[in-house]
């Protein structure tokens, strides 16, 4: 890393949670390629005031969690497709005071179901109905899936993501089957939900794909259950890495390889 310089260019995060993952995996590759970038990870109370200072600052980029993903929208100058699809942004590019938003976890999701090769002829079920599930609904229907059924608590909230894509929504877990299923919510999370099983095991044994979004641990309990069985995974860890490396391209304008990715993952985690 340079010595903090005037001319070293500042990217950020804003949380309400902030962690040291995007902090790690930016910091390990403009190290690594010499860049004179720093990354830096924030919360606020003032989000209008903290997009004022990205823009005000010249801050490079900046990666917006929740709960701000939706409430950043009237702050920036234009909205990239893959955030207006789910109105939902967690990218922020600043050029020179005009601030342009996107959705990276939406693009690392489409990416990945070409990736591993998902068949779009497949019954989905996906568990959670907060911003991230909208980034991975979208991508789905996005992707030509059209058998896909939202599974939520929140009635209100899951119905009118089912509804916006011209999917089925249902409150109670319906019986095995699908080939497709998909956490979105904090089971399995480390903390509170660390042990919990989003599917039940009998979920897990018909699927032909599991899919969990949870990013950290990257081997939740229903990733190692579908191991277990011998199912095909796709996890969070994959869709944290794949997300940042395509922020880190729109802040630096450089691609990284996909071992530098892997290892910048990695070393993020450790």
């Amino acid at each position: 890393m340079p010595i903090l310089n005037k001319d070293m260019t500042l990217c950020i995060s804003l949380a309400g949670r902030p962690s040291n993952l995007g902090t790690r995996f930016h910091n390990f590759l403009y190290e690594e390629l010499g860049l004179n970038f720093i990354y830096k990870a924030f919360t606020t109370t003032d989000i209008e005031a903290a997009i004022a200072g990205v823009r005000g600052l010249g801050i490079r980029g900046c990666s917006v969690s929740m709960p701000f993903k939706e409430a950043v929208i009237p702050l920036v100058d234009a909205i990239e497709p893959s955030a207006a699809a789910i109105e939902s942004v967690n990218t922020i590019v600043n050029d020179d005071g005009t601030l342009t938003a996107s959705n990276t976890d939406y693009e690392a999701v489409a990416e990945l179901l070409v990736e591993h090769a998902v068949d779009p002829a497949s019954s989905v079920l996906v568990r959670g109905s907060g911003g991230m599930a909208k980034a991975v609904v979208a991508a789905f229907r996005g992707a030509g899936f059209d058998d896909v059924t939202v599974l939520a608590r929140n009635e209100q909230a899951g119905s009118a993501l089912a509804d916006k894509y011209g999917y089925r929504f249902t409150a109670d877990d319906p019986a095995p089957g699908h080939a497709v299923i998909v956490n979105v919510t904090p089971l399995g999370m480390s903390g509170q939900d660390a042990d919990a099983l989003a599917f039940t095991p009998a979920h897990i044994a018909a699927a032909r794909t599991v899919f969990d979004v949870v990013a950290f641990p990257a081997e939740t309990p229903l990733i190692r259950a579908a191991r277990d069985a011998g199912t095909p995974v796709i996890t969070g860890a994959d869709v944290i890495a794949l997300q940042a490396a395509r922020q880190f391209a729109r802040y630096t304008g450089i691609t990284p390889t996909r071992d530098q990715v892997e290892r910048a993952s990695a070393f993020s985690r450790a």
